[in-house]
C-alpha cells in the first residue's frame, strides 16, 4: 500500500495514478543512488591522496617590483628636491639682482644730483667773478674817462653844442648796457645817442634805424665831433654811436661791455650823419 493511501480525501485532492507512479520512481532512484554511494565510500576513503597542487612562487618577483618602486619613488623625490632647490636659488638670485639694480640706480641718481649741484655752484661762482670783473672794468673806465675825454675833446677842438654832446657821452663811459634803457644809469646804443642830443635840446628818434636816416650823410674821412655813426644800412642800421674826435667814438656796445670809448679801427662804422 502506498504511503499516501490513508490521507483523507477532504484534506488533499486525489492525485492521479500516473503522478504517484512518477514520484515513486524518482524517490526510488534517489534512494538507490544514495545506497550505492554509501557502499563505495569506504573504498574511496581507503585510498591515499598522492596528488599535490603546486602554487606559483611570487616571492622573488614581488621583491624586485617593490625594490624598483622604492627606487623610482626615491628618484622622484630627489628630482622634486632638486627642482625646489633650483627654484629657491633662482628666486634668491632675482632678489639679489633687483637689489643691486636699485642700489646702482640710487647711487647714479645721487652722483647726478651732486654733479648738477657742483656745476650750478661753479656757474654761479663764474658769474660772480664776471660781474666783479665788469664792475672793476667800469670803475677803471670811468676813472680814466675824465682825462681821456678831455684829451679827445681838446684834440677835436669841439665847441658849442658839439662839445656838450661829446662831454656828456664821455661822462657815461663805464655805465651798463640794458636793452631799451635811456639813462641815467644804463643805456642801449640809440638811448645813449638820444640822451646826448637831448642835452642841447634836440629830440632824436628813439631807434637806431631812424637815427641813421636823420640829418645829412657825411664821409667817414670828414667826421666832426658830435656826428652820429651807424653800422648797417642807412635807415636800417642795427647800431649807432657818437663820434667824439681823435679817431674815437663812444657807444653803448652790449651787455658785457656796457658804455665804452673805442677807436674807429676797433669796429669801423658803415657811415655817419651830421645833425648839428
Amino acid at each position: 500500500m502506498s504511503h499516501t493511501a490513508h490521507i483523507p480525501s477532504h484534506r488533499k485532492p486525489r492525485r492521479s495514478a500516473s503522478k504517484v507512479s512518477l514520484r515513486a520512481g524518482v524517490a526510488g532512484g534517489v534512494l538507490s543512488t544514495i545506497a550505492l554511494a554509501g557502499a563505495a565510500a569506504p573504498a574511496i576513503a581507503a585510498q591515499p591522496v598522492n596528488e599535490t597542487i603546486e602554487m606559483p612562487t611570487l616571492t622573488g618577483d614581488l621583491a624586485t617590483t617593490a625594490a624598483a618602486t622604492v627606487q623610482a619613488t626615491k628618484a622622484v623625490a630627489a628630482d622634486l628636491q632638486l627642482q625646489a632647490a633650483q627654484d629657491a636659488a633662482a628666486s634668491t638670485a632675482a632678489k639679489d639682482a633687483k637689489k643691486a639694480k636699485d642700489d646702482a640706480e640710487k647711487k647714479a641718481a645721487e652722483a647726478k644730483a651732486k654733479a648738477e649741484a657742483e656745476a650750478a655752484q661753479a656757474k654761479e661762482k663764474a658769474a660772480a667773478t664776471e660781474r666783479a670783473s665788469r664792475s672793476a672794468e667800469r670803475t677803471t673806465l670811468k676813472a680814466a674817462s675824465a682825462s681821456t675825454g678831455a684829451t679827445s675833446f681838446k684834440a677835436s677842438n669841439a665847441t658849442g653844442s658839439a662839445a656838450t654832446i661829446v662831454n656828456f657821452a664821455l661822462a657815461q663811459v663805464g655805465k651798463a648796457y640794458v636793452s631799451g634803457a635811456t639813462g641815467s644809469s644804463a643805456y642801449d646804443c640809440s638811448g645813449l645817442v638820444q640822451a646826448a642830443y637831448r642835452q642841447i635840446g634836440v629830440d632824436l628818434p628813439r631807434v637806431s634805424q631812424d637815427q641813421s636816416a636823420t640829418g645829412t650823410e657825411v664821409s667817414l674821412s670828414n667826421l666832426q665831433p658830435g656826428d652820429v655813426l651807424y653800422w648797417g644800412g642807412k635807415g636800417s642800421a642795427y647800431h649807432v654811436a657818437i663820434y667824439v674826435g681823435g679817431g674815437k667814438f663812444v657807444g653803448a656796445q652790449n651787455p658785457s661791455s656796457g658804455v665804452v670809448e673805442r677807436s674807429l679801427d676797433y669796429d669801423a662804422p658803415s657811415g655817419a650823419v651830421r645833425i648839428l
